[in-house]
């Protein structure tokens, strides 16, 4: 017994990858109560909940500043000696070849990355279906993700036994779980009012009111081309949306004239918003200027750019709802 318990402590691994974007350092390892406490010991962190992963700002020999820190029970492994060549290459092909997402493809290639991370000490096409069911479980019991987070996993490990291997999968052992049911946050015709009205910077305020006034999602949003404005239909065309699908969204009296004054000044090439040299806004960017807005206006609700996007359409709703009602109400009266 002595032996099996040595050996595991040696298994322990703790997997550190560079995030250039925000120069700082993910951390994640396998549920285990000693690495948590190692890594609570680190002087500057922070857990990152949507993610499971932990993260520290990148110093310049951040490696050797935090095997300080871990014991030699744990095996730090850094991404730049990791082997990338994990993932089998009929996985990302099956994934190209079916045209799926940016955005779905990092989100599987992640989930799936942690289950062969999870059994680093077997080939990942000999996993049985009693693997993949104890993994659901250490995620749910021990990781206590989301119901999200579980969906996801269980959609990136059935797409390569379904789609990659084609071996017949058990249905029930890849049984989604239920979806928990929350009342959005609503943003009301006044909250919207306050965010914008704090806004001093124009780029910033056009974002936002572009977002409400035509409903737009953040994705459709940074894509947006300058052609993709049709002021003699007052329409904005969306180019491959939700869905992969075209659709045309409203162009406002108002946000045309505030579209106009924003051209004028900034006057950018390609893309309707851009960032440095050109480029495409970012999202992160998009978000981060909701996001202090909404502190700075004092808004205690838990705002996003998909509640500012839906927040106009409920107005609409809203209006038309009272409408209905007091034309049927009318109605009865006079009979």
């Amino acid at each position: 017994m002595y032996i099996i318990r040595k050996c595991e402590e040696i298994m322990k691994k703790v997997i550190l990858k560079e995030d250039p974007k925000n120069n700082s350092i993910e951390i994640a390892f396998r549920y285990d109560e000693s690495i948590l406490d190692m890594v609570r010991g680190l002087p500057v962190r922070k857990y990152l909940k949507d993610r499971q992963v932990w993260i520290i700002p990148k110093t310049p020999y951040y490696k050797s500043d935090l095997r300080k820190y871990f014991d030699k029970s744990v095996e730090l492994v850094f991404t730049d000696d990791r082997d990338e060549s994990s993932i089998p290459q009929g996985y990302l092909n099956e994934l190209n070849l079916r045209r799926y997402s940016k955005n779905t493809k990092r989100a599987y290639l992640s989930s799936f990355k942690k289950f062969i991370d999870f059994y680093n000490n077997k080939t990942v096409s000999t996993l049985s279906d009693k693997d993949v069911n104890q993994y659901i479980t250490y995620l749910v019991e021990d990781k206590k993700v989301s119901p999200a987070i579980q969906k996801q996993a269980i959609n990136a490990i059935k797409f390569y036994f379904e789609k990659v291997l084609k071996r017949p999968v058990i249905h029930d052992l890849y049984k989604r779980p239920r979806n928990e049911k929350r009342l959005p946050a609503i943003l009301s015709e006044e909250d919207v009012t306050r965010i914008l009205v704090v806004l001093t910077n124009l780029k910033h305020r056009t974002i936002l009111t572009t977002i409400y006034s035509s409903g737009i999602r953040l994705s459709e949003l940074i894509n947006l081309k300058l052609i993709d404005i049709d002021s003699d239909r007052k329409l904005i065309k969306v180019e491959q949306g939700k869905g992969k699908k075209d659709r045309y969204t409203i162009l406002s009296p108002k946000m045309e004239k505030l579209l106009d004054i924003y051209l004028q000044i900034y006057k950018p090439e390609k893309y309707l918003f851009e960032g440095a040299k050109g480029c495409k806004y970012s999202t992160r960017s998009v978000q981060n200027i909701l996001k202090k807005a909404v502190e700075k206006a004092g808004i205690s609700k838990h705002a996003t750019v998909h509640t500012l996007s839906y927040a106009n359409l409920l107005s609409f709703l809203t209006f038309f709802c009272k409408m209905f009602l007091e034309s049927k109400l009318a109605e009865k009266r006079l009979a």
